[in-house]
């Protein structure tokens, strides 16, 4: 167990200028309130021009970052949060920018041996310079239907839709190209989506308790994730999800990811997991996945990320003694 200072004086970056910044003040006022309820002082900052000279004129014992989307979750405030000399909970800036780009991700997910759904990546500009017609042609005869469209990075389902019949492929592409430069077109396996929150402990990476997600549409797209009746949940799922949990202490382990992360991934009719995407910046507001594993688990928000907190100072520390 981790010894908490009551004396923590802790910022939480939320906010931003990503797709996702509405999504990411819910989760930095979510968590914020946790902390305080746990003892530890929090002040809210918005991740703005006004950041670095808050860090070198206020020096909070640690940061935790909040943030979905862009520089929240590519490795770009952590390098900054590094360069500051500030601890902060989370994955290092290498290992986000790994796990932020789907496509690297599921390729180093695959080379490992494990399952992903067979996908290709192709930028906006094959399209433009090769023809749309033909392109699409190609991907339907190389990974048949139906299946996912989503932007290669980002989050929140933003951009993604699922296709099953080839008509609807023109204007799936472009709703995901409206989010980025490169589209990840990938099979669609049938079967339950689950989540788990992979939280890191004393001994090691330790799973929680799987959300299993029910959305009412079919589609857990943006809707289905933050309004609430939208979806049901069911933490503990109620199936197997032992081939999931496995999937992702070995997918935080193999992309380096530190102290929390939530791997979504579906199991088919066969018990067998498929990665879907990892995520490092965890969404932590009323109606998402994180939370809700922490409290199956008979643990509190507050009391987890605190924890994790005391984690990062003590990597501070030891970093400053290296």
């Amino acid at each position: 167990m981790v010894d908490i200072s009551a004396d923590r004086w802790v910022a939480v970056l939320s906010g931003g200028l990503s797709h996702e910044r509405e999504v990411s003040l819910r989760s930095g006022r979510r968590l914020s309130a946790a902390l305080r309820s746990a003892g530890l002082t929090v002040t809210e900052w918005d991740a703005d021009g006004m950041l670095l000279s808050r860090l070198a004129t206020e020096r909070p014992d640690a940061v935790v970052v909040a943030l979905h989307g862009g520089e929240g979750e590519n490795g770009a405030i952590q390098s900054i949060l590094d360069m500051a000399g500030v601890p902060h909970v989370g994955t290092d800036p290498s290992a986000c920018r790994r796990a932020w780009d789907k496509p690297t991700a599921k390729a180093e997910i695959s080379r490992a041996g494990l399952t992903t759904p067979d996908w290709v990546a192709l930028p906006h500009s094959t399209f433009r310079e090769l023809g749309a017609q033909p392109v699409i042609d190609a991907l339907v005869a190389k990974l048949g239907l139906p299946l996912m469209l989503k932007p290669d990075q980002g989050g929140s389902a933003l951009g993604a839709r699922v296709v099953r019949e080839a008509a609807e492929l023109p204007s799936a592409m472009v709703g995901a190209l409206s989010y980025g430069d490169t589209v990840l077109v990938e099979q669609l396996v049938e079967g339950t989506e689950v989540a788990i929150g992979v939280v890191d402990g004393p001994e090691g990476p330790e799973a929680l308790p799987a959300v299993q997600i029910e959305a009412a549409g079919g589609i857990y797209d943006y809707a289905a994730r933050y309004t609430a009746g939208l979806t049901s949940y069911r933490v503990p799922a109620e199936l197997d999800t032992s081939s999931a949990e496995e999937l992702a202490i070995a997918a935080h382990r193999l992309l380096g990811l530190r102290d929390v992360s939530r791997t979504d991934a579906i199991i088919d009719r066969e018990g067998t997991a498929h990665f879907l995407e990892v995520n490092v910046s965890p969404g932590l507001t009323e109606t998402s996945l994180l939370p809700m594993a922490i409290e199956a688990a008979d643990r509190s928000l507050g009391g987890v990320f605190a924890g994790l907190i005391e984690q990062a100072i003590s990597r501070g520390h030891a970093g400053r003694l290296a």
